[in-house]
Formats: structure tokens, C-alpha cells, sequence
């Protein structure tokens, strides 16, 4: 297989402490697709995105953090719109609130014109997103383009459910056709009961059930208890990593990056599940939705009892 390829908004990003009362925060950039590239070229395959920023300072970011992370990038530079924002609040270790303000954006604008047809078509891994899906009219008819210039590619589809985006519209049925399109499906399980439909609360029955709305594998993501997958027909689970956590956002997106990257390098499901839950560990012990995510000497380090390395 080639490498990864992703469509998706990749927003600026605001990190603070309680919005009301600080007066200093960092600044950054994050976006579910975006991060799952970053993840997989940090594991050693490449990748490349597909987006649009406004012509502000903002998506200048974001296009100059890509690619100092060695995405290739392929950006529409849009004058008309603004690039998206995110404000990211912390009030506590490992909890955070996140507001986002992307109506209008720059990225919901994405079109199926925007699409590198080679660069799709040459894909190992074409890795779609339920939130692009959920941006615009436009920016859905861009995803269903994808997957027709998919070619021999692979397509990941991860549910990554945004209930704001949705906005009251039912996503059940762009899930389940993204799902049935595709050679490997994402999802938590709530999002799997979007999909579903199912109100189960056994995640063996839920597997099932996702796996009946697909021919390809399925896996349930299922935070501090691991995961649970079906994978060219055997059921695998996998215990979670403990590791202290300092920040879950951007874990899920770790968790996918892993999968993706050792599906790229063609090893069993078994290496694919171990590396998935050690990357979305990894990526819980420090703040950020990608900077902590891990290359493979860092996930060396959760077997490490020492927390000093010389």
C-alpha cells in the first residue's frame, strides 16, 4: 500500500484555562482528519490532506503546522471565508470543553473540485470523517466524490459523531452509507448506535450489528476499556493502556492513526488493535490534539517504568 489520504477542516485553536476569568492562552490548530494524518507520518507512513483555509493568519497556520509534520498538502486558500476556530477550555487534569466556531468557514466550503483526483486515486488509505460529512451540503458531496475516486484504495470511515453540526438533522443514514462504502469502520459506542440504530447496551451485540452494516471490518473504540473489533470475520479485544491521564482529546484520532499506519504496512489485525490502543494511551498523557501524539520509539516508553530517560 501507498499512504494515507484525508479530506477534512482543520481549525485554529485556542487552549486556555476558564475563558471568563484568564487572560493568557496558547495558540494552536487541530481537526479530527488532520490529526490522524499527523499520527500516521509520526509512525513512519505518509500523508497528505485536503482542505480549505481562509486567507487569514490563521490558515496560514495551519498550512505551515502541516507541513513541518510532513503532510503533503493540498489547500485551497480561500478569500472568502474565514479559516474555523476552536476555543478549548481546561478546568481540570483530563477534562476540557470545547466551543467551536466554524459556520461560514473556509473548510465547510470544501467542494468536490477541490479533490487532487491522483492524489486520491493513488491512495493506500482514503480516511473519511463523519464531521466533514456533517459541514455543508458541498462539503458532503466532496466526500461522496472521494469515495468515487477511491480507486483501490482503502477507505476508513470514523463515525466521529458532532451533534452541533448535525443540527437536529438525523445523521443515521450519511453514517450508514460512508460505513457501507468503506473497508473499515470506526466508531464509540454510542456513535455505533447512530449507526445502528440499536439500543443495546451489550458491545458484543453492538459489534454485531455494526458489522451487519458493512462488508468491511469494524471497530468499537471504547475509551478505558480498549476496544472490541471484527476483523475479516474473528472478533479481537484488547485491553486498554493505564496511563495517567492529562487530556483525552485527540486520543480517538491516535487510536485511528495507529490502526491506519500498521494497516499501511500490511501487519495482522492483532499489530493493527496493539498499536491502535497504545497510541490513543499515549496520546492521553499530555495536553494538545496532536502534539502529543506518538512516534514508535515514544510508545516504547509505556513499557518504561522509569519516568527519566538518559
Amino acid at each position: 500500500m501507498s499512504g494515507l489520504v484525508t479530506l477534512g477542516e482543520t481549525l485554529g485553536l485556542v487552549s486556555s484555562g476558564p475563558l471568563a476569568h484568564v487572560t493568557t492562552a496558547a495558540v494552536g490548530i487541530g481537526g479530527a482528519e488532520s490529526n490522524v494524518a499527523i499520527g500516521v507520518r509520526r509512525l513512519g507512513g505518509e500523508s497528505a490532506w485536503v482542505g480549505r483555509v481562509g486567507d487569514d493568519s490563521v490558515g496560514a497556520r495551519v498550512l505551515r503546522e502541516l507541513r513541518a509534520e510532513g503532510l503533503s498538502v493540498h489547500a485551497v486558500v480561500d478569500p472568502a471565508a474565514p479559516t474555523g476556530l476552536m476555543l478549548k477550555e481546561s478546568r481540570f487534569p483530563g477534562t476540557s470543553r470545547v466551543w467551536y466556531y466554524r459556520h461560514g468557514s473556509a473548510g465547510s466550503r470544501l467542494r468536490p473540485a477541490d479533490l487532487p483526483e491522483e492524489v486520491i486515486g493513488g491512495a493506500g488509505v482514503l480516511h473519511l470523517t463523519g464531521i466533514t460529512a456533517a459541514l455543508s451540503d458541498d462539503a458532503l458531496a466532496a466526500v461522496r466524490a472521494a469515495v468515487r475516486l477511491a480507486g483501490a484504495a482503502a477507505i476508513s470511515f470514523d463515525v466521529n459523531h458532532r451533534t452541533a453540526l448535525w443540527a437536529g438533522r438525523d445523521p443515521g443514514p450519511v453514517y450508514r452509507e460512508l460505513a457501507g462504502a468503506a473497508q473499515v469502520v470506526f466508531a464509540g459506542e454510542d456513535e455505533a448506535r447512530l449507526v445502528t440504530g440499536s439500543s443495546t447496551a451489550d458491545p458484543e451485540a453492538l459489534l454485531t450489528e455494526l458489522a451487519g452494516c458493512t462488508d468491511g471490518d469494524v471497530v468499537l473504540k471504547r475509551g478505558a476499556a480498549g476496544c472490541l473489533a471484527r476483523v475479516d470475520g474473528s472478533v479481537h479485544e484488547v485491553p486498554a493502556v493505564p496511563v495517567t491521564v492529562v487530556d483525552t482529546v485527540g486520543a480517538g484520532d491516535a487510536f485511528v492513526a495507529g490502526y491506519l499506519a500498521e494497516l499501511l504496512a500490511d501487519r495482522p489485525a492483532s499489530e493493527r488493535l496493539r498499536t491502535a490502543v497504545r497510541c490513543g494511551a499515549f496520546a492521553c498523557r499530555s495536553a494538545g490534539d496532536w502534539e502529543g501524539l506518538p512516534s514508535r520509539r515514544d510508545l516504547d516508553t509505556l513499557d518504561d517504568p522509569d519516568p527519566v530517560v538518559r
